[in-house]
């Protein structure tokens, strides 16, 4: 088997394909898009007589190539038993890729009189097969560029670990609820910071209204199960390919219990060195 480390970025339309492959460009990847699957071969054989050494290559392709379905798998079967290699698949959400051709205001590939939900649904169905053989999809949906990036690092320096994004969002019941929560606790059962006088008007980030919310006696016992319960599902789903979780604790105001929770959870999940964004959403809200 031949040295060479080659991948196979495919995907949705408007799911980041290119934005993916710059990432795999800084990473010293020989970069190439839209090449026809055919021709594969015969680059990795010009590759390979190139005078400057090329032994990593990133080539994007999709159903902008007329031939890309009938011609892929023979291609990618012989492929895969010279070459290490690996496929990854880009997609995302309806609703995101909808909004991403509509700033773009750019046609898709399958439906120039720019019937963009069509044109995703019949893609997506095309792709299925594709799919199928991929050694890592991830959904874009919800990362941006530089999560993205991340996510791609960490992954091709192979650490599992981090390839998860984990956000510790807490918020307030009153100002509704997270449209993006995997995962959501109500810590409304703690006793509530905000009707006792001197704590009010304080947060979550206060030290007295910390000590206040920390010295309950269901709060320790929460926080023992909630990390059992974390630490038994997180590995399973970066098993299953899972690339942003975001879970969410709320309270009733989003300014006291939840915010105390969010931090101590995002400690815990920090010394298990997972990486871990945190956002309090409501804790500047009246």
């Amino acid at each position: 088997m031949n040295d060479y480390q080659l991948l196979i970025i495919t995907g949705l339309s408007g799911s980041g394909k290119s934005l993916t492959s710059r990432c795999f460009e800084d990473l010293g990847y020989y970069c190439v898009d839209n090449l026809p699957v055919k021709l594969i071969p015969t680059f990795i054989d010009l590759c390979s007589k190139a005078t400057e050494e090329i032994s990593k290559i990133a080539l994007v392709i999709d159903i902008r190539e007329r031939d890309f379905l009938g011609d892929f798998d023979h291609v990618y079967e012989e492929l895969k038993k010279s070459y290490k290699m690996k496929l990854i698949f880009l997609e995302a959400s309806d609703e995101v890729l909808i909004r991403r051709y509509s700033e773009s205001r750019r046609p898709h590939p399958l439906c120039p009189d720019n019937n963009i939900i069509e044109g995703i649904q019949r893609e997506r169905k095309i792709l299925q097969g594709v799919r199928q053989h991929a050694d890592l999809i991830i959904d874009t949906s919800k990362l941006s560029v530089h999560e993205l990036k991340n996510f791609i690092i960490d992954h091709i320096e192979g650490d599992r670990r981090k390839s998860l994004l984990l956000s510790i969002v807490s918020f307030g019941y009153k100002y509704g609820i997270p449209y993006d929560s995997d995962l959501m606790f109500d810590i409304r059962f703690l006793p509530n910071p905000y009707f006792t006088e001197n704590l009010r008007d304080k947060n979550g980030l206060h030290k007295r209204v910390e000590e206040f919310v920390t010295s309950n006696s269901h709060y320790n016992e929460f926080i023992t199960k909630v990390e059992d319960m974390l630490i038994f599902l997180i590995p399973h789903y970066i098993e299953e390919g899972k690339t942003y979780l975001t879970i969410s604790i709320g309270c009733t105001g989003g300014r006291h219990r939840s915010v105390v929770v969010a931090n101590k959870i995002k400690d815990i999940l920090s010394n298990h060195n997972y990486k871990v964004k945190l956002v309090h959403r409501d804790i500047d809200k009246e």
